[in-house]
């Protein structure tokens, strides 16, 4: 389950030393998400989010993934330099906006 998302992380050119995914129930959340805490070649830390839902992604959905964010980084204890979005459902083009001003990466 976990070679699909590194081959496509790889495809985009990144690779990671570390992989570790995060249960929701861990954060309290109750939303079908994937949450990984990663860290690349040169120590920095990225938040992966793997959403796979079929409705289209909202403006309203870029605070809550905001608010799981905040949530993963008082979990794990750190801050993130990068934040990757996985998305198999299709987006919203002020929701594509407001990630991309929040420094989301879309993959």
């Amino acid at each position: 389950m976990l070679k699909p998302i590194i081959d496509r992380l790889n495809a985009d050119g990144l690779i990671y030393k570390k992989l570790e995914e995060i249960p929701p129930k861990a954060l309290g959340i109750r939303n079908r998400i994937r949450l990984f805490n990663a860290l690349d070649r040169q120590g920095y830390y990225t938040a992966i989010f793997v959403v796979a839902q079929k409705s289209r992604v909202l403006m309203k959905d870029v605070e809550k993934f905001e608010t799981i964010l905040r949530k993963l980084e008082l979990a794990v204890g750190h801050g993130f330099r990068h934040k990757i979005l996985m998305l198999d459902a299709p987006l919203c083009s002020k929701a594509e906006k407001a990630f991309v001003q929040q420094g989301w990466k879309r993959v």
